[in-house]
């Protein structure tokens, strides 16, 4: 065989070997990130453009009139700020609850146990979690006995049951509440995994020196992974901006917790165009996220 051909092998060959890779990402995510953006721009038939949409004597964006009303309708803009208020509280909240379980579980003789127990709930349908929570927070109305755990609890305190799921103001940090013991799991197992491999040459090192456990913590470990929590924390942004199953299980987006994929979901069969919009907009959200961990897959690599 001539030294040509096997160069013109060498380049058909590994395109055939990714090729079914490429006709699955074909299928089965350009096909529909392209059709939801053109849906995106008509109206809530899917048929006409978007600017029929407009209101008589309203503000109208014409082509983009379903982006005005993503970006404007009030109760979007509820959703927008439920959103964010989930990425500020849960977030942060998730990532340290895991961080705090991997470091203190590596000291136990029963680590193993602690953290199965930990990641115990992933193994829950998001769904059944939901429906768990539910009976955490019920409440009874009148004298009938109050079979909701939590509110059981300060029945049998003296205080009065607390209406988890319908009192704005509450509601939404009890529905975070779900997803940390949900999420928490999650982030133990890569940040344990992230301690467990720092060099035990530095660690000791640290400890000749003087430094106590605290400083240990704060001044070793955590710069030595915090590419990992970076990476920890840009997945949970990702996570918490698509959160959809406990909202809607739980309120169904009522009482002031609607969110982003909750509103989306409503509008699916109603209004085609604006629901095409708002998962359009949550793309373009999750995209900068998504490049940016990739990037910091690469150097991680690249440092090994």
């Amino acid at each position: 065989m001539s030294t040509a051909k096997i160069m013109q092998q060498g380049k058909v060959v590994p395109w055939l070997y990714i090729l079914p890779a490429l006709l699955v990402i074909a299928i089965f995510i350009i096909y529909p990130v392209v059709n939801t953006t053109m849906l995106s721009f008509r109206d809530r038939t899917g048929e006409q453009p978007a600017s029929t949409a407009c209101v008589p004597d309203g503000p109208c964006w014409g082509t983009f009139e379903n982006y005005r009303y993503t970006l404007t309708n009030p109760e979007m803009v509820t959703a927008l700020r439920n959103n964010a208020l989930w990425l500020l509280v849960m977030v942060p909240l998730t990532v340290a609850a895991g961080l705090l379980v991997a470091v203190l579980a590596d000291r136990v003789r029963y680590e193993s146990l602690v953290k199965a127990v930990i990641f115990m709930p992933m193994a829950i349908s998001f769904i059944g979690a939901g429906v768990i929570w539910r009976f955490m927070y019920a409440i009874e109305t009148g004298q009938a006995n109050q079979v909701g755990l939590l509110n059981g609890i300060l029945v049998t305190l003296g205080a009065q049951p607390v209406p988890w799921l319908s009192t704005s103001g509450i509601n939404s940090f009890a529905l975070m509440v779900v997803g940390i013991w949900l999420w928490a799991g999650f982030c133990m197992t890569i940040l344990s995994a992230a301690l467990k491999g720092l060099p035990t040459e530095v660690l000791e090192a640290a400890r000749v020196d003087g430094a106590t456990e605290w400083q240990l913590f704060w001044r070793v470990m955590i710069p030595m992974i915090l590419p990992t929590i970076t990476v920890v924390t840009t997945t949970m942004v990702i996570i918490i901006l698509k959160i959809f199953d406990i909202v809607f299980v739980m309120t169904g987006g009522n009482f002031g917790t609607e969110v982003i994929a909750n509103r989306m979901f409503k509008l699916i069969v109603t209004d085609t165009g604006r629901s095409m919009a708002i998962a359009v907009f949550l793309l373009i959200l999750t995209i900068p996220l998504m490049i940016y961990n990739v990037y910091r897959f690469r150097q991680e690599e690249a440092m090994r």
